[in-house]
């Protein structure tokens, strides 16, 4: 069944770990290397099921895939999941192992923080292998993508307004933003810097707390928030909350957030197409963070990192220009432009084998 399902999702190279003395337990899933190595982030996860977390890591890295193909970067797709609880569970020796794996691939996938994971888990990674980015600053690395995804999330969503609305003016909307975690809580505040009224949920309490205390928004109910009359419903947690039982309760013209695989299916995204309600392809929005952290294997700089984050803008302006031209769904489009680009290339390169390793010009190697 496993070839089966990769021949159907169209993977390159899954790759499990496992080192008892470390308590590791990892999936490494190479979806599409043609555009270049595989960059994607590594997310710690308390999975029910060894089903379970290869069905997520599956479904992660061929969105990674897309993701850089439709942001225009040299890049392919690929993610990793270590099983376990993020808050119990992590050591230097874990990591370590894991990195170790990451480096037996020569290049071919570079890792990155995700879920669970932080710069620190990062620096452990970072003693076995040169592939990873989103290290600290002090290493020649770029630290937390948070901030990037969340500048990147508003680009997406001010590209959303002018093509909804005519303008960008973010304070004349409200916003219902489900999920206060690192990227969440940075979105936020961005929001409420330009003085629009935001509605916050998740599930930490801590997070909805401080991001009522200081940034001044209005907490409400994990399940309440499909119901407030908010005119952006933003997905910043995870995925598949646009679905068959919350769909007629969002109120919103406009979904726009920085969560992966925000709809559970594609007949979400048809129907909303149908209603006119106007969705910004998630792994357009969320781009950001990936985006800056490529910025690494050429060698870190933060105001060209800042520049290419207008880049998404654009991005979304052309799949919505595509979605009205063409009457499809948002969902298409943006898979329109990000397999075409990959077809292009594929004709002149062949999928990236590691031979040609990145050069990360300017990183020092944690000692």
């Amino acid at each position: 069944m496993l070839f089966e399902t990769l021949s159907r999702t169209g993977h390159e190279q899954v790759v499990f770990c496992h080192n008892a003395d470390a308590g590791l337990k990892a999936i490494i899933a190479i979806h599409n290397t043609v555009l270049g190595p595989a960059l994607g982030g590594t997310r710690m996860w308390n999975y029910a099921s060894d089903e379970e977390a290869l069905n997520d890591v599956l479904r992660l890295s061929r969105g990674m895939t897309y993701k850089a193909a439709v942001s225009g970067l040299n890049l392919g797709g690929g993610k990793a999941v270590i099983w376990g609880d993020p808050h119990k569970d992590k050591s230097e020796a874990l990591f370590r192992a894991f990195g170790r794996f990451v480096n037996s691939l020569n290049g071919r996938y570079i890792t990155a923080e995700d879920v669970g994971i932080d710069v620190n888990d990062m620096e452990y990674v970072l003693k076995e292998t040169e592939f990873v980015t989103g290290v600290h600053q002090v290493h020649g690395g770029s630290g937390d993508p948070s901030p990037f995804t969340a500048f990147g999330t508003l680009q997406g969503l001010m590209a959303a307004l002018n093509f909804k609305h005519g303008h960008e003016e973010v304070e004349k909307f409200s916003y219902a933003v489900q999920g206060v975690g690192h990227v969440g809580m940075e979105f936020v505040k961005l929001l409420r810097e330009r003085g629009a009224k935001v509605f916050v949920t998740d599930i930490n309490q801590k997070a909805v707390q401080r991001a009522v205390d200081e940034f001044g928004c209005e907490a409400v109910g994990l399940d309440e928030i499909y119901d407030v009359p908010a005119d952006v419903f933003s997905p910043t947690a995870l995925g598949g909350t646009i679905n068959e039982k919350t769909l007629d309760r969002i109120k919103a013209q406009i979904i726009c957030g920085a969560a992966n695989n925000q709809l559970a299916n594609d007949a979400i995204g048809d129907e909303l197409h149908r209603r006119g309600v106007l969705y910004a392809p998630d792994y357009a929005v969320n781009a950001g963070g990936l985006m800056n952290v490529s910025l690494e294997i050429d060698g870190y700089n933060r105001e060209r990192a800042m520049r290419m984050m207008r880049t998404i803008y654009y991005n979304l302006g052309r799949i919505f220009e595509i979605s009205a031209r063409d009457n499809m769904p948002t969902y298409k489009a943006a898979d329109r432009m990000a397999e075409e680009r990959i077809h292009t290339i594929g004709k002149v390169k062949l999928p990236h084998m590691g031979n040609s390793a990145p050069r990360f010009l300017g990183r020092m190697r944690a000692g």
